[in-house]
């Protein structure tokens, strides 16, 4: 069974609102059996053009044990609030993808 890995760009567009969306997410992540390998940090664009991701924008990637895990995380019920949050308070794209 392959890995798989929760990979977001986000945009946070308030702040104050989107401090909720933390806690949350992370004891979903948790729960389902999911680690935090990068959660904001610095980025640094290498190839290709990236203009809408400049400052502001943060890169997180999870890992989870297998395809399946991440997209029961992602559909839970415990990730939904979260997600409500963000969706509230930011803008980016979210993306799973099996490792090998």
């Amino acid at each position: 069974m392959s890995k798989a890995y929760v990979v977001a760009e986000i945009q946070v567009t308030n702040a104050d609102a989107y401090a909720d969306y933390r806690p949350l997410a992370t004891a979903s992540v948790a729960q389902y059996g999911g680690q935090f390998l990068v959660r904001g940090g610095t980025r640094v664009q290498k190839e290709g053009r990236d203009d809408a991701h400049n400052e502001g924008w943060r890169s997180v990637i999870v890992e989870f044990p297998s395809l399946q895990q991440a997209q029961h995380w992602y559909d839970s019920v415990e990730y939904a609030k979260a997600m409500e949050i963000r969706h509230a308070n930011s803008i980016g794209r979210l993306f799973i993808v099996e490792g090998v």
